[in-house]
């Protein structure tokens, strides 16, 4: 006798702000992984200082494109829908606890619960994400003042370093024509642990990003209920009621 398939029926799981998020997030790390990696081996590749400054100049701007990004994803976590909310995200309280136990008890089993929102294990990798990515920015935005005099710290930093703070607005990066030699020095010292910290998230990043990809190819075939596509539409597939479609997140109302 042949199986039927089970019927799926269409669950709404993200709103337009995540999916939107999600997307620009993914282009802006592309690009400033492709000019980063570029800046790096600028020697190598022969890349003249003009050319260097022209490449820091665009990762700067696509820094700033992702820096605003993330803020309003961040901001959006307060005030969101349910599953967009930093309380259905963040691996906390007692509600997180006991969704780990169901999901780590149906996975031994073989036989996993479907979570419309992040599933427990996600959430610690979302969480991840969101750090990482959160110290990549302010970072990156403290090295494009120290670099380029770029906002939102350039003015600052050409302030520091000028001969004549006066005449800040008229430095020019990697031109010490009128840079006090002193200044100019204890500001690299100050930019030291920052483009350190920059560097190694950037490798933490990669790492953090293979992981997510892992876990969301691995999803996609274990449960098949559109978790890919659901980024673009929204919408996610089950068979099974999701646990979480009637639970409440803390501060929420109901479902009716």
């Amino acid at each position: 006798m042949t199986e039927k398939p089970e019927t799926k029926m269409a669950y709404h799981a993200w709103d337009p702000i995540v999916r939107l998020f999600h997307w620009t997030n993914v282009v802006c790390v592309l690009g400033l992984m492709a000019v980063g990696i570029t800046i790096l081996n600028a020697k190598t590749l022969g890349v003249s200082t003009e050319g260097k400054i022209l490449l820091k100049t665009v990762h700067v701007y696509i820094g700033y494109v992702f820096a605003v990004n993330l803020s309003i994803r961040l901001l959006w976590g307060f005030v969101g829908g349910k599953f967009a909310r930093w309380r259905a995200i963040l691996p906390l309280g007692g509600r997180y606890i006991h969704a780990l136990g169901l999901f780590l008890k149906g996975a031994k089993a073989d036989h996993p619960p479907h979570f419309l929102g992040h599933n427990p294990i996600a959430r610690l990798m979302v969480t991840l994400l969101f750090i990482l990515l959160s110290a990549q920015a302010v970072t990156g935005l403290v090295l494009a003042g120290t670099d380029l005099y770029y906002p939102p710290f350039g003015h600052q930093i050409a302030t520091w370093v000028a001969q004549d703070p006066a005449q800040a607005d008229q430095l020019k990066p990697y031109d010490k024509t009128q840079v006090n030699a002193d200044n100019y020095k204890d500001m690299r010292d100050f930019r030291k642990p920052y483009i350190n910290l920059h560097f190694w998230i950037f490798y933490t990043l990669l790492g953090a990003i293979f992981l997510h990809l892992m876990g969301v190819i691995y999803s996609e075939f274990k449960e098949r209920c559109g978790l890919v596509s659901a980024m673009f539409t929204g919408e996610k597939y089950f068979a099974r009621k999701p646990v979480d479609l009637n639970t409440t997140v803390e501060g929420d109302e109901p479902n009716t």
